[in-house]
């Protein structure tokens, strides 16, 4: 699926399948046109709404967000985990096996993305918190947010950007295990902090929900539905029913998410404002650097954004849990790592944007990238 001109769904029936070169579009045979829904069609509106209002609803209705935040499984909130699913099952539940085992085959995108996110990215945030910000603990939570790529949202806005799904499984995939083997050593290393709690339900919880299941779940429906309703029914029906679901599940996302921190946020503004800074540094450079790799290296533009999706993402919720648990609530580092979600979803929503709008100048040359 992806969203064109704001006003036409593309349902892509072979998502995945082919790559495309340049400016040519998908043969008339698998793209499927059909009318956008409110929410599809005023998508970037309905989450310049839906941020505020979280962000309002936490300051204003402060029981709201101590209700929600209530509600966990060790550290991971179950309001925002079973949001987080319905927007993950919609992304892998049109992936094919076969594209799986073809992106196996194309390791050079999976190595940027590995060498931006656990050898660039923890450095750069590391020397942007140090040039800007001045409190060590305002540091720290900085840094913890640059420690890791994001293993869960970061799928959506690959499904909204029209990348290529099964290379951002592969690389999600990856990168959640590395997590679990780097987290540690890197936190200490770059706080020169000895002995870091890391949140391993947390961890553990996003592995098993945000990527197993969903996948399995995924492959399992496609089989049964495929085999009762046909490919066809599959393909324009139900695709484009779970899609719009998901992104109600991102909605609902935003808000709780936000509703969670408003009240901090809101009183904040200017200690925001300056903790922002290092983040949208990060953020530029990332996307800069490999989106311009991918451009250079001849890659197709499903593959580029991607990695640079996924390059420049963040785990926010293992680095808001991780500060807390060290810092406490109330600490400069908590407060620092709540900057996370504040930047990264206008941040990736703006990338989405300029990867369409890009896709164009992809590949390089005028054949696909071996």
């Amino acid at each position: 699926m992806y969203l064109g001109d704001n006003k036409t769904l593309y349902l892509n029936t072979s998502i995945c399948n082919s790559p495309l070169k340049g400016s040519q579009k998908m043969p008339n045979s698998q793209e499927k046109k059909v009318s956008l829904g409110i929410f599809e069609k005023y998508l970037t509106l309905w989450i310049a709404v839906c941020i505020p209002v979280g962000l309002l609803l936490g300051r204003f209705v402060p029981s709201f967000g101590q209700f929600l935040d209530s509600l966990k499984a060790g550290n991971l909130s179950i309001p925002i985990g079973v949001c987080l699913f319905f927007m993950m099952y919609p992304t892998v539940v049109g992936i094919r096996f076969r594209d799986i085992v073809k992106s196996t085959k194309k390791p050079k995108p999976l190595l940027l993305t590995i060498i931006a996110n656990w050898l660039i990215a923890p450095p750069l945030m590391t020397l942007y918190a140090n040039l800007i910000l001045t409190d060590p603990l305002q540091k720290a939570g900085v840094i913890l947010l640059g420690l890791s790529p994001c293993t869960a949202m970061v799928m959506w806005w690959i499904m909204l950007a029209k990348g290529d799904l099964a290379q951002g499984l592969i690389n999600t995939t990856i990168n959640a295990l590395l997590m679990i083997a780097l987290y540690a050593p890197l936190a200490a290393f770059y706080m020169g902090i000895s002995n870091i709690p890391i949140p391993w339900d947390l961890i553990v919880y996003s592995v098993i929900f945000f990527i197993a299941l969903p996948v399995f779940l995924g492959a399992l429906s496609r089989r049964v539905i495929m085999n009762k309703k046909g490919e066809e029914w599959f393909n324009e029906i139900y695709l484009g029913l779970v899609r719009k679901i998901s992104i109600i599940a991102l909605l609902l996302t935003l808000i709780v998410m936000f509703s969670l921190e408003g009240e901090v946020i809101l009183n904040n503004p200017a200690l925001v404002a300056l903790l922002a800074a290092p983040n949208l540094l990060h953020y530029v450079t990332m996307i800069a650097l490999t989106y311009s790799i991918a451009w250079l290296s001849n890659w197709n533009y499903q593959t580029s954004i991607v990695t640079t999706l996924i390059g420049s993402s963040s785990h926010f919720e293992v680095a808001i849990a991780v500060a807390t648990t060290i810092f406490g609530i109330g600490s400069g580092a908590a407060l620092a790592t709540v900057i996370g979600p504040l930047m990264e979803v206008p941040l990736m929503l703006s990338l989405t944007k300029l990867g369409l709008w890009t896709s164009k100048y992809f590949p390089r040359k005028m054949h696909a990238a071996k």
